[in-house]
């Protein structure tokens, strides 16, 4: 099961500490749920796949976990973070995602939450690798994965939403990397 407590680390100047999904989210998912956030997720999603996918995150069912990114010393949420069951080329992994409010972008926050979520997930240690599945057009999403250790198997399609193709780069990272602390720099 994944690490209940909260995990911090720095982000350049700001501080980020990643804490599990609670009922505190809902107002977080709505912040994001604009054209310009959602532009490589099919766009924004209605009240109620928002409330459902709210739902979902707070049920936290089999392995993975969703997570707040909340900025400090205040803790003002920020953005969110996680991890869930997937399958790749026939292998269990994991699946990694994340969003940071657009104010917020551009200060290594993803970076440092994301490093965050991959150590709750060796922690979790149900799967040996985790991958992410940015859109090839999406820049930002594409650095936060070299920039958080990723490698590159090169491109990829994937359904998001469910049912709409997306060119995505396949990222992934051993877990036993992040285990061992060895630099994924």
């Amino acid at each position: 099961m994944a690490e209940e407590t909260e995990r911090t680390a720095r982000a350049g100047p700001a501080r980020v500490r990643i804490a599990p999904w609670t009922a505190a989210g809902l107002p977080l998912l709505r912040q994001a749920n604009t054209p310009a956030m959602t532009r490589y997720l099919g766009g924004p999603e209605t009240e109620e796949q928002l409330v459902r996918r709210h739902r979902r995150y707070l049920a936290v069912e089999g392995p993975g976990r969703m997570y707040r990114i909340l900025l400090l010393p205040g803790r003002e949420a920020v953005g969110t973070a996680g991890f869930w069951a997937a399958e790749w080329g026939g292998e269990a992994v994991y699946e990694a995602g994340w969003s940071v409010l657009s104010a917020f972008q551009g200060r290594g926050i993803a970076v440092a939450a994301v490093r965050q979520v991959l150590a709750a997930a060796a922690a979790e240690g149900l799967r040996s690798t985790v991958h992410a599945y940015p859109s090839v057009a999406n820049a930002a999403s594409n650095a936060v994965c070299r920039r958080a250790g990723f490698r590159l198997a090169g491109e990829c399609e994937v359904a998001y939403p469910p049912g709409h193709p997306l060119r995505a780069n396949d990222w992934y990272i051993p877990l036993r990397e992040t285990e061992t602390g060895a630099d994924t720099h």
